[in-house]
């Protein structure tokens, strides 16, 4: 059974069943992941608070409804998934004034890359972590609104091909050709500035790993 295997199937198992507590360690579970992968796909600090606290309303308004058929994390982050290309949208329908570039960039909880200037050089000689934030961000924003979702999932929240498909709605073909598209993108905008090791390609027909 899947939820022996999941630890947060079972917490959302309590959660609709009215386990307030539940809940609350969900929440907590969740929250700071889920802010970072929201501030990732829209540039915002305050809106990507915002919107991670509509995923668990959501979350907790249809709690009644949930059936585990995944990983629970593949069920938050479709729902979170909806909501960031949903403001995206709004965002491109209306005028847009500059965002602020906050102190703590887009860096997330768990960067897989690595930046190229050693920790012991001067620091003239590398990049100020600001001026690297907002490089990373305008590479982010130089993707497609799907090309940023498949990156920052596979890249951020270690999701394989097929977890990714199932938040993306797409086939794990769609996902390969996506992130291979992003990751062309990407190299072509920080090249000189990060070094991403995507590592060995997986073996023929494994989808495990992106």
């Amino acid at each position: 059974m899947m939820a022996l295997r999941d630890p947060d199937i079972r917490l959302m198992l309590r959660v609709r069943d009215d386990d307030a507590a539940a809940f609350a360690e969900l929440v907590s579970r969740f929250q700071h992941r889920l802010v970072a992968v929201m501030h990732h796909l829209i540039g915002h600090a305050d809106e990507a608070e915002d919107l991670a606290q509509e995923v668990f309303l959501r979350v907790y308004r249809n709690r009644k409804k949930y059936r585990p058929k995944a990983k629970f994390s593949t069920w938050l982050f479709t729902i979170a998934n909806n909501l960031a290309l949903n403001a995206i949208r709004d965002r491109q329908r209306r005028p847009v004034l500059p965002l602020e570039v906050r102190e703590s960039g887009p860096l997330g909880p768990r960067p897989t890359e690595t930046t190229v200037t050693s920790r012991d050089s001067p620091p003239a000689h590398g990049l100020q972590h600001q001026e690297l934030a907002d490089v990373i961000r305008g590479a982010l924003d130089g993707l497609n609104e799907r090309q940023r979702v498949a990156i920052v999932l596979n890249k951020f929240e270690d999701m394989n091909y097929a977890e990714i498909a199932e938040v993306m709605d797409l086939s794990t073909k769609a996902v390969k050709s996506l992130l291979s598209r992003a990751r062309m993108k990407l190299r072509e905008a920080l090249q000189g500035y990060i070094y991403m090791d995507d590592g060995p390609p997986p073996p023929p027909g494994d989808d495990e790993n992106a």
